[in-house]
Order: structure tokens, then sequence, then C-alpha cells
């Protein structure tokens, strides 16, 4: 009884390592159904991704970004959950940051 417990217990937590890092491709497909780009453009102009490319951004760390995505998130009601957010986080780092 205790094998099957301690292989349950080991599959939980694996699977929730995984869903953790993101996956970039469904983060990409979130940030343009929410039009993101849209409020990055009223906010610097352009096409919006100066901001995430600019020599004064906020976002220096992996923690940063994983806060300022959650911060646009709240402020746009999205509605998505933490495991969300970690998808736009992924794509945001793939795509633009490369925090490891």
């Amino acid at each position: 009884m205790q094998v099957k417990t301690v292989v349950l217990m080991a599959g939980v937590l694996l699977s929730g390592a995984a869903l953790a890092g993101g996956d970039p491709a469904t983060g990409e497909k979130m940030v343009k159904e929410h039009a993101c780009a849209g409020c990055h453009q009223r906010l610097i102009g352009g096409d919006g991704s100066a901001l995430y490319t600019r020599s004064d951004r906020k976002v220096t760390s992996k923690e940063k970004l994983t806060a300022q995505v959650s911060f646009c998130s709240t402020q746009l009601k999205t509605g998505w959950f933490p495991e969300d957010e970690e998808h736009v986080v992924a794509w945001l780092n793939h795509r633009y940051y490369h925090f490891k």
C-alpha cells in the first residue's frame, strides 16, 4: 500500500513541476487572444514590443516577469489562473528576456 502512495505522490509532484515551466506556444496564443500588444501600444506607441526590449525596462529577472504578468492579468481582468500566467511568462521569456 505504501508503494502505491509513494508512486501516486511522485506523479503528482512531477506533473506539477511540468506545469510550473509553462508552455511558450500556449502563452503566445494567450497574449494574442487578450490583445496585450494593444495595451502596450497605448503605453509606449509603436508596435508595443519595445516595452520588452527597452534599456530601462522594469523586468530584470524571471521573478519580476512573473509579477508583471500577474499584475497585467489582474489589471485587464483576464481571468487567468497562475498556471495560465506561467504560459505567458514562458513565451515572453523565450521570445524577449532569456532568463535562466
